[in-house]
């Protein structure tokens, strides 16, 4: 059938589209201007990314404020070399000798300002630099040494935080560690320094999530072309808002550990994603006889409308973690909603420019047997819709015990931060960290600070009244008191008997603010605060518990409201709301069986039980909800579609699924590879949330938009498009579906052209 007997489509989108595929090249060169333009904006004005989080009006972050005006040499973060000796004691006369030269060269280190250490460990504490505190044993030093005597550390305190310390002197760091191993000496280095350093590269792991992707499309389309358009747009768009979000850095705080990993998951995931459907589209236009700048213009006006809507439920999820009021909480959502709307631009702006360079060598290099056949109504979808159809109540009962099961692990679920014992032996954070635990105990790596000021000054006895008191709390190893220069403000040092990610160490602050704190301060001006990250974790938590209603309630609120106009039905919204609610609790259960009951570790290749990440559930919320609109947007488009040119609910919720189907499907494994991809990494955090949103991924778009929802809305027929006539006419007429009169019944998979 000619293209000139068909109706062509008009508007803004398609006239667009036949312009770019007719003009290719000028569309091209003007992306190469935009991605120049942005590298010179980002080189001149973007900003670093923040290694650390602020939490406003929190406990902890008082205690930072105090820190930095009280404590200035402490405010910046530090690194803790740990010494093992492998025969004898750290204070036998050969170790000394070398520790001597270990602490004078550590002092001589690029940007360390100071090292606390204890006296006994070197053979002439006064010969060493004036920036280093060495303790004697009665003041402190016998808690930097092993009860034993065989290991003991040196607290390394540079003058900024992590991020600012300049990769040199974090290398130089790693350089003297290494040197100073010996047959007699294990020299290991932990600390916020430290982990900086070792945080590892990206952009390994996202490789074979690529490749999944690419063999997933090729088994799709059967077109080695076809399936190497929505990776090349994709990069395109990851490429370009990495290249941008840094301008964003100098607004919001965007935190270095994920922004990143963030990015390259968000941006690869939804630009293949996007990327597919319009290819999809346009493909099947050229099997009905369209010509090249039809079939493009037809692609851009249906497919990509869709594109547009679901990009903007994904927005909204992300934008929406700006209402936790977590300054890195709110940057992730910044980033990744930067990354999805320029996937959103490249798909829509930019594809039909290389669909129209392509032309119709889309349909060439083809795999034999593969992409054949998948429009037929003896597909294998269409088989699958008739399946489900024919059994609706009964299948729809079974998938949401499944959903039940999956998600009936969340009710363990323990909020938490991973901390270094979380990093694989390969690094020197994991093995300073499980030497401090051996020598000091598990709470030697979480210490907590209790950091205290007072108008009318501290002195050495009132000082020592507190340490005494201290120490007598339960579950309190050890404490390290000291003042500062004019007595204004003192600070705790506190060392628990247990780990940073045990629920015990938790009591313990809460003891300590809510018992110790109050009886040293009655009667006095003493204003004391908590801090550490294990107090950072508690106040995350109780932050994210206090605003999480009102996050849940933007998100959902806003998605229902864009479905409500989209598909101008009071059921399918809801519907979706719930449904997508019971993706987030599979994959919270996932999370939770895996990361923190440790099944299935050896065989993901995740190493150590811990807590879930505090800010992970509302990240997941926010990315999930968008995500799953997406698969919700590609299935029922159709289906409105062919309801609204009068076909009954049943036969069009069973279109929605033949024609549909194959991309949701295909979609969704690209996305869950792309995101899976990420748990090959070392970062457990990364691992945690490739984990996650992978697997949520396969259980909304295989378990729920393909076998719950077309049940239920099969169940509800014709009352799913139900809405009363005054919403209709309230609300905007936004037409998602595009206009186009193809009948994809006429396909014939023998149209493939040869190759």
């Amino acid at each position: 059938m000619s293209s000139n007997s068909r109706h062509k489509p008009q508007g803004p989108l398609a006239r667009w589209a036949r312009f770019a595929a007719t003009n290719p090249w000028k569309v091209i060169s003007g992306w190469i201007v935009i991605i120049v333009a942005a590298v010179f904006l980002a080189n001149s004005f973007g900003a670093d990314y923040a290694a650390t989080f602020e939490l406003p009006g929190s406990e902890t972050q008082k205690a930072v404020s105090v820190l930095q005006e009280k404590f200035p040499s402490a405010a910046g973060d530090s690194a803790t070399i740990v010494i093992q000796a492998k025969s004898g004691t750290v204070t036998d006369a050969d170790i000394q000798a070398q520790m001597q030269q270990l602490v004078s060269d550590a002092a001589a280190l690029p940007e360390v300002v100071g090292i606390v250490m204890p006296a006994d460990i070197v053979t002439d504490a006064s010969a060493l630099p004036e920036s280093v505190m060495a303790l004697p044993s009665d003041q402190g030093g016998a808690s930097y040494i092993s009860e034993d005597g065989t290991i003991a550390y040196l607290s390394v305190q540079y003058a900024t935080s992590a991020i600012e310390v300049d990769p040199a002197s974090i290398t130089s760091l790693f350089d003297l560690v290494d040197g100073a191993n010996s047959d007699t000496l294990t020299v290991e280095v932990g600390g916020q320094v430290a982990s900086m350093g070792e945080f590892p590269e990206l952009g390994s792991s996202e490789i074979y999530g690529v490749i999944a992707a690419m063999i997933i499309m090729l088994v799709m389309f059967g077109s080695v072309i076809a399936m190497g358009l929505p990776i090349i747009t994709a990069i395109v768009g990851v490429g370009i808002a990495t290249i941008v979000t840094p301008l964003f850095a100098n607004w919001f705080t965007m935190s270095s550990d994920i922004t990143s990993a963030f990015l390259s998951m968000m941006g690869l995931g939804v630009g293949i994603d996007y990327a597919l459907f319009i290819v999809n589209r346009y493909r099947d236009n050229l099997l009905h006889g369209m010509d090249k700048e039809d079939a493009v213009a037809v692609a851009i006006n249906t497919s990509g409308r869709s594109v547009a809507f679901a990009g903007t439920t994904v927005a909204i999820g992300l934008l929406g973690l700006s209402v936790i009021g977590i300054p890195f909480v709110t940057g992730i959502g910044i980033a990744g909603s930067t990354v999805v709307v320029i996937s959103v631009l490249v798909a829509i702006f930019l594809m039909p420019a290389i669909l129209g360079l392509v032309g119709t060598s889309i349909l060439k290099w083809r795999i034999p047997g593969l992409g054949r056949g998948d429009g037929s109504r003896d597909s294998i979808w269409f088989k699958w819709g008739r399946f489900l159809q024919s059994r609706p109540g009964v299948i729809s009962i079974l998938t949401v015990i499944l959903l039940a099961a999956l998600a009936t692990p969340t009710l363990d679920m323990h909020l938490g931060l991973s901390d270094e014992g979380n990093n694989p032996e390969s690094m020197h954070t994991r093995r300073a960290y499980d030497l401090m635990a051996e020598g000091f105990g598990p709470g030697s790596n979480g210490p907590l600070l209790i950091v205290m000021e007072s108008d009318q000054g501290f002195t050495e006895e009132s000082m020592g009244d507190i340490y005494a008191q201290v120490v007598e709390v339960d579950g309190v190893a050890a404490a390290l008191p000291q003042m500062n220069e004019d007595g204004s403000a003192m600070i705790l040092m506190i060392t628990p008997t247990t780990g940073p990610q045990d629920t015990a160490t938790e009591d313990l602050i809460h003891t300590l603010r809510d018992d110790f704190i109050p009886d040293v301060t009655n009667g006095t001006d003493i204003v004391a605060y908590v801090g550490g990250s294990t107090a950072a974790n508690i106040d995350l938590s109780e932050i994210l518990s206090s605003r999480m209603v009102q996050f849940f309630a933007v998100v959902i609120g806003l998605s229902m409201v864009v479905l409500l106009v989209v598909f101008r039905s009071i059921f399918v919204p809801i519907k979706a709301a719930i449904t997508t609610l019971a993706s987030v609790g599979a994959a919270f259960g996932a999370m939770v069986a895996v990361f923190q009951w440790g099944w299935m570790q050896g065989l993901l290749g995740i190493d150590g039980t811990g807590p879930i990440e505090s800010f992970m559930p509302v990240i997941l919320f926010g990315v999930l909800f968008g995500l799953s609109m997406d698969y919700e947007v590609f299935l029922l488009s159709r289906v409105h579609e062919e309801h609204a040119h009068g076909v009954n609910a049943r036969a069009s919720m069973l279109d929605g699924v033949g024609y549909s189907g194959k991309v949701v499907a295909a979609a969704g494994a690209i996305m869950a590879s792309v995101f899976l991809s990420f748990v090959l990494g070392d970062v457990r955090m990364i691992q945690m949330m490739g984990f996650g949103l992978g697997f949520a991924i396969l259980v909304d778009a295989f378990i729920v938009r393909l076998i719950l929802v077309p049940t239920v809305m099969t169940l509800v027929g014709e009352a799913g498009w139900w809405m009363p006539n005054w919403l209709q006419k309230v609300l905007p007429n936004i037409n998602v579906e595009g206009e186009t009169d193809l009948d994809l019944d006429e396909l014939d998979a023998d149209a493939i052209p040869a190759d």
